[in-house]
């Protein structure tokens, strides 16, 4: 078994040291932040993933905590980068983080393979190869290995892959990473390291398509009166096209996806390229959160006085990641608006992200006295709510599913005036009379 080294305590690190101490090999995990580390030496998990606190817990053996770079270096034969990397205000993606790990490493005594986890543009692992070059590193080899875990289900993803995409410059380094996971089930590709890195990159950017097309098909689905859901079952059915990634809503957020969508697009511009359908991909996705007030006014009218409930705060269900979550846009365009925004979420919190929203206990509490209520985040407690009872507490019972999570008849048959994403129901001005649109629009000070 191997002694590995993880840079970087966040979702990529835990996960990849966990999984790997899980395996039998002796892990140290070290980071810069002295109250996660303290956190995780007394058990505590910092961030919130199904199944990870439990396998933690399991290789304690295994599986050591430090701040000490020393004491992540010695003796292991692998170092993996987990370190973020995220958007600079031109878009490109902050390696500072990355170029630090490098920095830091000492003169190897002994062969060390330096892995990129790290989600980094093409052509930077040669730049880093350059660098350990030229620092007399040659003892230290290098591979990309880029991960594809999605938050919520990332040990299941690290554990049982699609794909283990391995790109070295030296296939000995190679060998080794891939003999790495040979207790893990999935296909190896082996490429250069260029490839490994535009791999993830253009993985990344491709699902983000995929869920722009489709809220572009439920804008409209909306227009001629079709339902985005049957749409896409029959769109999914296509054996060269498949279901996933095929459900319309409030758009993609997260830690990768508008981050490696910019990055990549930023890179394009860098070398001359316009890439021009993923600046419409990022443009449809910043909409799309926003056509969600628009529905709402369509109904009240003035937004001024109303409140407004967001059930879900995190950008998916089974995370507390807010990064780039649709609740931060859909909150802030409403305050902005003059409502009054209370949420709920049972993990994540929106804290310092949106000061001045009032977060509940529990969806009942979010609703009580509303004028609308949005389901945000598909989390499976909402499934089991009392919907009629959340529509009685309601000062009007207006219900936007900004998942397309319930079924609209039996929202409709609980007292919503329910509006899903593409759905084939559109305005309706009847429901709308029913909320008191008219009355509330003309007297926006209420």
């Amino acid at each position: 078994m191997a002694r590995i080294g993880i840079f970087g305590a966040g979702y990529v690190g835990l996960v990849t040291g966990a999984c790997f101490a899980d395996l039998g090999h002796d892990v140290v995990v070290r980071d810069v932040l002295p109250e996660r580390i303290a956190e995780l030496e007394a058990g505590r998990v910092p961030i919130y993933e199904p199944g990870l606190e439990e396998l933690i817990a399991a290789n304690r053996e295994r599986l050591r905590f430090t701040l000490d770079v020393r004491e992540a270096l010695e003796g292991s034969e692998f170092l993996f980068v987990c370190v973020g990397t995220p958007p600079t205000p031109s878009g490109d993606a902050d390696l500072s983080a990355v170029w630090t790990v490098v920095d830091e490493l000492p003169s190897a005594k002994s062969p060390t393979v330096l892995v990129m986890k790290s989600t980094v543009p093409p052509r930077t692992g040669e730049r880093v190869r350059a660098a350990l070059d030229a620092r007399g590193l040659r003892n230290v080899g290098y591979v990309s290995n880029p991960e594809f875990t999605a938050e919520g289900s990332a040990v299941a993803d690290f554990m049982n892959p699609d794909r283990i995409v391995v790109g070295a410059f030296d296939a000995a380094d190679g060998d080794a990473v891939a003999r790495l996971h040979e207790a893990i089930p999935g296909e190896v590709v082996r490429t250069d390291v260029t490839s490994a890195e535009m791999v993830k990159m253009a993985s990344n950017a491709f699902l983000s398509t995929r869920i722009s097309f489709i809220n572009e098909i439920a804008n409209v689905c909306e227009l001629v009166g079709a339902d985005v859901s049957d749409v896409a079952r029959g769109v999914g059915l296509d054996h060269r096209l498949g279901p996933h990634f095929l459900r319309a809503g409030l758009g993609f957020g997260g830690s990768c996806f508008p981050k490696d969508v910019s990055a990549l697009k930023q890179l394009a511009g860098n070398e001359g390229y316009h890439f021009q359908l993923l600046a419409a991909v990022i443009e449809v996705n910043e909409l799309q959160k926003r056509r969600a007030v628009q529905k709402l006014q369509k109904y009240l009218g003035s937004l001024r006085g109303t409140t407004v409930a967001l059930l879900g705060l995190a950008f998916k269900a089974d995370t507390d990641d807010m990064r780039e979550a649709p609740s931060i846009v859909l909150a802030s365009r409403l305050l902005a608006e003059g409502a009054d925004v209370r949420g709920w979420d049972p993990v994540a919190e929106a804290g310092e992200l949106v000061p001045h929203l009032k977060q509940c206990a529990t969806p009942l509490d979010a609703v009580t006295g509303a004028d609308a209520a949005v389901i945000v985040t598909e989390w499976p407690q909402l499934k089991r709510e009392d919907w009629a009872a959340l529509a009685t507490a309601m000062r009007r019972p207006l219900l936007l599913d900004g998942r397309n999570f319930l079924d609209p008849e039996e929202a409709r048959s609980a007292g919503f005036v329910y509006e899903g994403i593409g759905r084939g129901v559109g305005w309706n001005p009847a429901e709308a009379g029913l909320l008191g649109a008219a009355d509330h629009a003309a007297t926006p000070e209420r």
